[in-house]
């Protein structure tokens, strides 16, 4: 797609999921109807800055896409079985527009419990995102043809699985879904701190998990845990615009400039996260967007509720264990009660974390609190040597040289 032409890629995203979902449900071929919606889209994102939109964009796309199918089954082993029936394909008109919206299929079927996270959100990101290959690989910056590879497996192993094109059973859906929002979560975080690269975030993908995630709030705005997600994400994006300075540079929390805040994500971010706890059915995501809320409510640092940040980590470690959940409580603790309270909680958490940066990035702070500096300058080195991000080392290295030159 042509990045000039904001208009007609923007068009393209928002269509993309209508497309494909028109064409799997009227074929039944997953793989090769998404393969035949890309070709489409890449078609018209090549003709209309040339020749205009048509009338009836979505119609022209599904239009597109069947006489790709029907190519795709005139070229196969079986073409003269199968000759009458593309020539069918491709002479009926679709109609123009989808009687239902498939998105949330799609979304089931890209996060298939076959697929690991690594591959579920390229296509994801291709299926229902609408973004091309060369897109995909650049936002995680491997070359076309390796993401070209893993978006094919995928599609591979949903082809063997012979999922239907419907939504999931009714017993089987709420860990679907929990699929599909882990996924979110995870193309939401890598947008808004990559994990590596010269830049600290990725807005085209925080952004795409964002629109993704309100589009399975629509679906389904009774579940808590759905709209939890949808929460935790704008409150978060909502910091952005204070999160780094002139120079692409990190700013952390504690120095950032809170008048630069989107005030309407943090409303529409605390809305959403108090009528999901008001369901009584308390999730990891929901706790996350409450922490979130805390710190965006606050008027400054110093004047954020940490206790009540501790207690909700306190909780949500209880529900999933997870080590970083222990590091992000350790953070909490230390600013309720103290340096040496949250360096306490580190002890024995590399076993469980690793040699991860992030330890060492929060033990370096805390010793430096604790006024143990020359420690403290260790650990910041340490930090910065396992980051892949370069604005995070710059600004883990900046810390440790500040601290030697002190």
């Amino acid at each position: 797609m042509s990045p000039g032409d904001v208009g007609t890629e923007g068009l393209l995203r928002r269509l993309a999921p209508q497309v494909l979902g028109r064409v799997a449900r009227r074929y039944g071929d997953f793989a090769a109807a998404e393969d035949a919606t890309q070709e489409a889209l890449l078609a018209a994102a090549t003709t209309w800055p040339v020749d205009g939109e048509p009338d009836n964009p979505l119609g022209w796309l599904i239009r597109v896409a069947s006489r790709r199918m029907a190519d795709r089954y005139r070229s196969e082993e079986a073409r003269r079985r199968r000759e009458d029936l593309a020539a069918s394909w491709s002479l009926t008109p679709p109609d123009p527009a989808p009687a239902r919206d498939d998105s949330l299929i799609l979304m089931f079927l890209c996060c298939h419990p076959s697929l690991t996270p690594a591959s579920a959100i390229p296509l994801t990101l291709r299926a229902v995102g609408g973004l091309t290959t060369r897109e995909i690989a650049a936002a995680f910056l491997v070359p076309e043809a390796t993401m070209a590879q893993r978006i094919s497996r995928a599609k591979a192993r949903l082809k063997a699985s012979a999922e239907p094109f419907s939504l999931p059973g009714e017993e089987e859906r709420p860990e679907r879904l929990r699929s599909v929002l882990h996924v979110l979560y995870l193309l939401f975080n890598e947008g808004y701190a990559t994990s590596s690269g010269p830049d600290l975030a990725r807005t085209d993908l925080s952004g795409e998990a964002i629109r993704l995630a309100r589009g399975v709030q629509a679906a389904l705005p009774d579940d808590p845990e759905v709209t939890g997600l949808l929460a935790l994400m704008l409150l978060t994006d909502a910091r952005r615009p204070a999160r780094t300075g002139p120079d692409g540079e990190l700013i952390p929390l504690a120095e950032q400039n809170r008048s630069r805040w989107d005030r309407a994500l943090i409303a529409e971010g605390v809305a959403l996260i108090t009528g999901a706890l008001r369901q009584g059915r308390l999730g990891e995501y929901q706790i996350q967007a409450a922490v979130a809320a805390v710190h965006d409510q606050a008027v400054s640092h110093a004047a954020t509720n940490w206790s009540e940040i501790v207690a909700l980590y306190g909780r949500l470690e209880r529900m999933t264990a997870n080590p970083m959940v222990t590091l992000n409580r350790a953070v909490a603790v230390a600013m309720a009660d103290g340096p040496a309270a949250g360096l306490t909680l580190l002890d024995g958490l590399e076993a469980r974390l690793g040699d991860h940066h992030r330890l060492h990035a929060v033990r370096a702070h805390l010793l430096e609190r604790a006024g143990d500096t020359k420690a403290a300058m260790v650990e910041f080195r340490a930090a910065a040597e396992r980051t892949a991000n370069l604005r995070e080392r710059h600004y883990l290295t900046t810390q440790a040289a500040r601290l030697a030159a002190g």
